[in-house]
């Protein structure tokens, strides 16, 4: 079963991207995910929503350098070629970018990430808040060419009013 987000959010996703059977997956740790419709070298450029309730102090940048302790456990090489903080001190980001290498059966795949990290406040609860990460994965041949979607999607997350997506 999915992930549910702890803070509810809504977004558009790129026209022409189809979702992704999570549980088919066994992307527990995600939210929602989507998949390009065109694959290169046999994998798929997708993007995944994922998110926790922060009760530390963490910040931005230490939550990036986390992912990326996480994903040393199950890639090979991987190097941080962008990190940054972006946006206003009341609308704050991290953009952080990964290249990294991942075997596929008998092959290896160079893949690149993109990730957005952005802190929400609880609308039940101005006391708590979260931080949602977007990411992109695609191979380092189609990365750039996919980036666009990426960007357009994250112009559309902002926060919900429901209960999560």
């Amino acid at each position: 079963m999915a992930m549910t987000l702890p803070v509810p959010i809504e977004f558009l996703p790129p026209e022409g991207w189809f979702p992704a059977d999570l549980e088919k997956a066994d992307a527990t740790d995600v939210a929602f995910a989507v998949v390009h419709p065109q694959p290169d070298a046999g994998f798929a450029a997708n993007i995944t929503v994922d998110g926790e309730y922060r009760p530390d102090t963490a910040t931005l940048t230490e939550l990036a350098d986390k992912s990326v302790e996480r994903l040393r456990n199950v890639a090979d090489s991987v190097v941080v070629t962008d990190c940054r903080e972006i946006g206003s001190p009341d609308a704050p980001a991290l953009i952080q970018r990964l290249v990294f290498s991942v075997g596929f059966g008998d092959a290896r795949r160079e893949l690149v990430q993109s990730q957005v990290y952005l802190p929400m406040l609880d609308v039940a609860d101005s006391r708590e808040w979260a931080v949602v990460r977007l990411a992109l994965t695609a191979t380092a041949a189609q990365h750039d060419t996919v980036l666009g979607d990426f960007q357009d999607f994250v112009r559309t997350v902002r926060p919900g009013t429901g209960t999560g997506i």
